[in-house]
């Protein structure tokens, strides 16, 4: 039973909220106030009363009672929750998305990815009131220079943990939100830009693949997806139904993932626009025609998620996930970069998919078009693709131009010619 000495007295009423100061038997200095948002006791406590109040010896230094009572007329003043602060960045991330329910397995595996780095580092164990931008700032610059974190994966963390402060701010737990600031400013993006493949390079590339004994099985499903820009988990996806070869079309209206707590499973495309029918060139329905012919059939039609015959099938006649024509262009490559002087550069299905927007672009292809045929929602970001095209496009262009106004003016001359003959 704890037994109070009341030296000091002070009681401020508010509209919610009624604060009282005492002074404890063992000498400290005690607030007691309802926070007015949560309705719940709040305690604060300090060694002295005023600012200049002498610090009893062996204590540490902290904010004298006053000093604290001045933040907590603040706090009270902006509505702010006077407990809810007290949570620790771990808890608040955890209670962020405990609140996104319907979640991509993939999304729900990045969740997961955050709240076990936040387990294990310091800034987990900090209540959200006290981490300031400064505090956010460093623990971002320690994730990269410190635990070796890549950019990519820091926008990932960074992508988590901002929301959830924002959630913290909007139900006025924080002044402010800390992770609000941009990385570029002040962290190396040490991410690889993604280059589309120039035509000789993909020339090579196919023509290397196709004559190399053990890749050449490889060569259809490359080639389309150098020439579709199908997404790597729309290709794996593609079933015998999604080919109708009598109207030269690729359905396109689901994607096959692979997670590794939920094993292989079927999902929609991307986004809703991602869901379409992809007319084939001559060379891909050529292709396609010698895919269809070549496969295997399995014993056993793997059944996932109620969707089955799948195009492109392993030497067990299991469904080809993402990872596994990652590893195959991986691998293509090294071998390719150990013959050859001249490089080729790193090659993924992804890069395969943003070459063929960009070889689209080159071609003048509406963007309406192009946005379409990649399945983009937003048009900005099929208009991304042409600031990949450079100096030499640019170059070839105008060229492109200078040979139909020459050609224009070719005709016109041979025009005006043959009405001077007649007349």
């Amino acid at each position: 039973m704890l037994f109070f000495i009341i030296r000091h007295t002070k009681q401020i009423v508010r509209r919610y909220s009624i604060i009282l100061c005492q002074q404890r038997a063992d000498g400290r200095y005690l607030y007691s106030t309802i926070d007015p948002v949560t309705k719940k006791r709040k305690f604060l406590y300090s060694w002295k009363l005023e600012k200049n109040d002498k610090l009893p010896e062996g204590k540490k230094p902290d904010l004298s009672l006053r000093e604290k009572e001045k933040l907590l007329e603040r706090d009270l003043a902006n509505g702010v929750s006077l407990s809810g602060g007290d949570m620790t960045v771990l808890e608040l991330v955890e209670k962020y998305i405990s609140q996104k329910i319907n979640v991509r397995p993939t999304t729900s595996a990045g969740y997961k990815t955050v709240v076990n780095l936040l387990k294990r580092d310091a800034l987990g164990k900090v209540k959200i009131k006290q981490v300031n931008t400064m505090d956010a700032k460093s623990w971002i610059i320690k994730l990269q220079s410190v635990d070796g974190k890549s950019y990519s994966s820091i926008h990932t963390v960074r992508g988590v943990v901002r929301p959830a402060f924002q959630m913290a701010y909007e139900a006025d737990l924080i002044h402010k939100n800390p992770f609000d600031f941009d990385l570029h400013n002040f962290l190396i993006n040490d991410s690889v830009k993604r280059e589309a493949l120039t035509g000789k390079q993909e020339k090579d590339f196919l023509q290397f693949v196709k004559q190399d004994e053990h890749f050449s099985e490889c060569y259809d499903g490359m080639y389309l997806l150098l020439h579709t820009g199908l997404r790597i988990g729309e290709f794996c996806g593609l079933t015998l139904k999604d080919i109708d070869m009598q109207k030269k079309t690729i359905n396109v209206d689901h994607q096959l993932q692979y997670v590794g707590n939920k094993g292989k499973y079927i999902e929609k495309t991307k986004t809703d626009a991602g869901t379409r029918v992809l007319p084939m060139s001559e060379e891909v329905y050529e292709v396609m025609k010698r895919v269809l012919a070549n496969r295997k059939k399995p014993k056993i039609e793997i059944c996932i998620d109620g969707y089955t015959g799948f195009l492109f099938l392993d030497k067990r006649g299991m469904p080809m996930m993402p990872y596994q024509w990652e590893k195959r262009f991986q691998r293509s490559v090294e071998k390719y970069n150990k013959i050859y002087r001249v490089q080729l550069p790193k090659i993924t299905p992804h890069v395969c998919r943003h070459t063929f927007g960009t070889n689209m672009a080159k071609r003048g292809i509406s963007v309406e078009i192009l946005k379409y045929l990649m399945g983009h929602t937003d048009i900005s970001v099929t208009l991304n693709v042409y600031t990949h095209l450079k100096l030499e496009d640019a170059e070839k262009e105008i060229k492109r131009l200078e040979q139909e106004q020459q050609m224009c003016l070719l005709e016109l001359s041979l025009n005006l010619k043959n009405r001077l003959k007649v007349y």
